[in-house]
């Protein structure tokens, strides 16, 4: 008697217990961002792929990691990130932010500057490019070189 009801109440927790959803089927390829450039008052919508440096303004953004939940729960996207800035006639990087950034709760680990602000918007698969006009796709960054303008340039809104 006591095998079964052990048996049962294993059962019951193992139907009780919330089954483990991958949040991420697709294969994450970045993390997209917007920017606002406070002296312009520019917002500017960009990707920063996942272990490349992006770039906004004098800032340099690298995101090591982007999770997203899975539609069926409550919507949440984080990515973590590194952000330094290049000062023009100083020598070496400035680290501004490194840490999670979340996209419902922005002011909750932001970054702190007087110039430029960054926040997250979603995570970025390989997938997501296939649907989008050719202006629209993210950039193939093997091809662009490193003396490029920031790739957030091109897709202000």
């Amino acid at each position: 008697m006591k095998t079964l009801a052990c048996a049962a109440l294993l059962f019951a927790l193992e139907a009780a217990a919330p089954t483990k959803i991958l949040a991420q089927s697709a294969e994450v390829s970045g993390a997209l961002l917007r920017g606002l450039d406070k002296i312009t008052a520019r917002i500017t919508t960009f990707e920063a792929p996942l272990e490349r440096e992006a770039r906004f303004g004098t800032l340099r953004i690298v995101a090591h990691a982007c999770r997203k939940r899975p539609p069926e729960e409550t919507p949440e996207v984080a990515v973590f990130l590194e952000i330094e800035e290049v000062r023009p006639g100083v020598d070496g990087r400035l680290p501004l932010f490194s840490g999670w950034m979340f996209a419902s709760s922005p002011a909750l680990s932001a970054l702190e500057h007087p110039v430029y602000d960054v926040w997250v918007i979603d995570c970025r698969t390989v997938a997501d490019d296939s649907d989008l006009p050719e202006r629209l796709k993210s950039p193939n960054l093997d091809r662009v070189p490193d003396d490029a303008p920031d790739n957030a340039a091109d897709k202000r809104e």
